[in-house]
Order: structure tokens, then sequence, then C-alpha cells
């Protein structure tokens, strides 16, 4: 039997004999109505090659439906990783996250890394032994690593080569910043000089909590890496492989973008700024479309830089779309 906890508005269930303080290293794990991926995602974590000792927090985000906590208790229980699931009342992806790191960060006192696994996405066995060595290597206090896609229907090529689907950087290296949680460490510290909650909830339901994050990990001088040896693979489902779904996720990039900029840009003088940069990025985008046209051959590429300056105008106008709303989610 697994030990059971109760928290306000939280049910825990844990591994049995969960040695708190000997836990080094954290993965968190937010899932939300996704129990098969979820399932494939915890066997990955736990056929991890590591000596490095590390537990696994699953948050929970569907409080009435549960599936995802069923499949983590089962996990749990047989013992085949250390760790806790807490259910997360508050709807949302930014809630979620925001759990998980505040549930790591008290519940493993001597642990000192700390990171993030999306629900539709598998580790490679090295994975976190890479993450690990790669902070540790280069004194990094923010790791990133690749997370390249596995289509669940065969897609068209113009589809499978956008950059939607790729990761940021190609080779290992220091890095300015890093831009998604799928696959990321940070140090303690981070999460100490931040603040909490480390997401800020603003992009609850838009996305870019993590590119806000790590932002603001960046101006705070903070030393980013990229990983590429890291490898995580990610489940594309067929929703995804649509010039539809790829045209809206620009559009969501745009209004990301401009959200970041007009945080870090605050009052009547950051507003004229940003309104600048979003008139100037007009005829850029086109000028960019042609490039990557040129460049690629590939017109739904070159379109994205065009889906990308819409969000942005219509960010100006509070337009906004909100992908992670539990009554309107979409393959995000």
């Amino acid at each position: 039997m697994s030990n059971a906890e109760v928290a306000p508005g939280r049910e825990f269930a844990s591994s049995r004999d969960l040695d708190r303080g000997g836990i080094r290293a954290v993965v968190v794990v937010p899932t939300f109505r996704r129990p098969d991926m979820l399932a494939a995602t915890l066997a990955s974590l736990g056929g991890q090659v590591t000596d490095t000792p590390f537990a696994v927090v699953v948050v929970e985000n569907d409080a009435a439906g549960r599936a995802g906590a069923s499949v983590a208790r089962a996990v749990f229980e047989a013992g085949s990783l250390a760790g806790f699931c807490i259910i997360e009342a508050a709807q949302g992806n930014v809630h979620a996250i925001n759990a998980g790191f505040a549930a790591a960060l008290d519940s493993f006192p001597a642990a000192d890394l700390f990171l993030m696994i999306d629900d539709d996405e598998v580790a490679s066995p090295g994975w976190l032994d890479a993450m690990v060595s790669a902070a540790e290597r280069e004194a990094a206090d923010v790791v990133g690593g690749p997370v390249v896609p596995r289509f669940a229907v065969g897609a068209p090529a113009l589809m499978a080569r956008h950059p939607v689907f790729w990761p940021a950087y190609d080779a290992s290296g220091p890095v300015a910043m890093i831009y998604g949680s799928g696959n990321c460490l940070m140090r303690r510290k981070v999460f100490d000089l931040l603040g909490r909650p480390a997401f800020d909830p603003r992009f609850n339901f838009l996305g870019g909590g993590d590119m806000d994050f790590f932002t603001r990990c960046r101006n705070a001088g903070f030393r980013s890496y990229w990983a590429a040896e890291a490898l995580i693979t990610e489940t594309v489902p067929a929703e995804r492989a649509r010039v539809s779904w790829i045209l809206k996720r620009g559009l969501r990039i745009g209004a990301i973008n401009r959200a970041v900029d007009r945080k870090n840009a605050p009052g009547p003088a950051g507003a004229a700024k940003i309104l600048a940069k979003d008139l100037a990025i007009l005829p850029l985008s086109l000028l960019r479309a042609l490039r990557d046209l040129v460049r690629t051959g590939n017109p739904l590429v070159a379109t994205h830089q065009l889906a990308v300056a819409a969000g942005r105008i219509g960010g100006i106008f509070g337009k906004e779309p909100e992908p992670y709303r539990a009554d309107r989610i979409l393959p995000a």
C-alpha cells in the first residue's frame, strides 16, 4: 500500500519508504487528461540509467477525472519510481507547474536540481544523467535539452520540417536563454531568487509562462546551457499535423512574445516602445517570409513569420488564444 497524505485542496499518493532527505534531483511532470501518454512518460523515467538519487512529482490538473493520478498512483505503489502525486484543483498550465515545483522544493530539502518533462514526452535512458552532468560540468544554473517530434501519423514533409516542431538549438554549449519547460533543469537558487510562484499566472491559459520564466532567468544573470545529448521525444498527435494548427501556433507565439515584451517594458514609455516594435515587425515579417521561402522552398515555413506578426498585432487589442483553458482544450 502507498502512503497517503491530504492537504487543503490536494490529495497526495506517495511511494513507499520515500527517502525525502536523500533525493538530489526532482522531476516534475504536470498532466492533464493524457493518462496513456503519462504512463509512457513515467515508464521512461523509471528506465533512467543514473546514479543520481531522484524522485518524481506528478501534478494531476484534472481534479474531477483524475485519470493521470490513477496512473501515477499505480506506478508509485509498484515501486517503479520514487515520488508522489498531487492534485492541483486550480485549472491551467501555469498553476500545475507552480504546484509541482513548490511541492518539489518543499518536500525534498536536500535536492538542488529540479527538472521538468511534459506528459506527452518520453525521456531517453541517459536524459537525467546528461542534464545533471551538464549542470555540474558547466556550472550552469539552467539547462535545456532538445524535444524532437514523433508524429503519431505520417505528416507531410511541409509540416514535419516546420520549425515549431524542432528545438531552438542544434549543438551543446552556453546559450543566452532556453525557451521551453518541456526539457529543462534549474538549480534551487533560481527559485530562491526569482521567488514564488515561479511561473507567472498571467500566462496560465495563453501559454508562454516558460518563456517568461526563462527571460527572467536571463535578466537575473543566471548561466544557461544547452545539452544536445539530453534527448526527449514528444508525441505529435494527428490534430497538430495540420496547417490550421501550425498557423494558430504562430498566432499564439506572436501573442506570447508581445506579452513577455510588454511585461518587461512597463508604464507608458514601455507601451510606446512595444507598440513601435509591433509596427516595425509588420514589414519585417514580409521580408522574413520571402527570405524563408527562398531558403526553404516551404510556403508553410514562410507563412509562419506572418502568423507570428499577426499574433502580436492581435495582442495590441487584447486578442489572445487560450489553448490551456479546460472548456476549450486544444493540442498545445
